[in-house]
C-alpha cells in the first residue's frame, strides 16, 4: 500500500494511514507517536476536540431521543434510566471517538502528503 491505505480502513480498523498494518492507537484514545511497521511520525497529526464533539452531538441526540422514547413507551422507573444509558452511551461515545479520530488523522496525514 505505498500510496497509503484508504480513509475507511485506517479509520475503522484504527491502522496507520500510510501502511494500512501498524496501530494507530496506544491505549483506548492516544494516537501512538510513531507507525510501529512503517515508522510514519503521528506526532504531528492532531484531531483536537472534532472527536468529542462528534460524540457529543451525534450519539447525545441519538441517546436523548431513544431515552424520551423509551420513558414514553415503557414508563420504567427514573433508576432504570440511570443504569442503562450510561451502559449505553459510554461505549458508543468511546468507539465514536476512536473512528472519528482516526478518519481525522488520516485526512490530515493525506492531505499534508498531497500538498507537499
Amino acid at each position: 500500500m505505498s500510496e497509503g491505505s484508504s480513509l475507511v480502513t485506517a479509520a475503522l480498523l484504527g491502522r496507520c494511514p500510510r501502511c494500512g498494518k501498524g496501530k494507530l492507537f496506544k491505549g483506548l484514545l492516544d494516537i501512538r507517536p510513531r507507525c510501529e511497521v512503517c515508522d510514519l511520525d503521528l506526532s504531528a497529526h492532531d484531531a483536537g476536540d472534532g472527536p468529542a464533539v462528534a460524540g457529543i452531538f451525534v450519539i447525545g441526540a441519538v441517546a436523548v431521543g431513544l431515552a424520551l422514547w423509551v420513558d414514553a413507551h415503557y414508563r420504567p422507573p427514573l433508576w432504570v434510566h440511570a443504569v442503562v444509558w450510561p451502559l449505553v452511551i459510554l461505549p458508543l461515545s468511546v468507539g465514536t471517538m476512536r473512528l472519528a479520530k482516526a478518519a481525522l488523522v488520516a485526512l490530515q496525514w493525506r492531505h499534508r502528503q498531497n500538498s507537499a
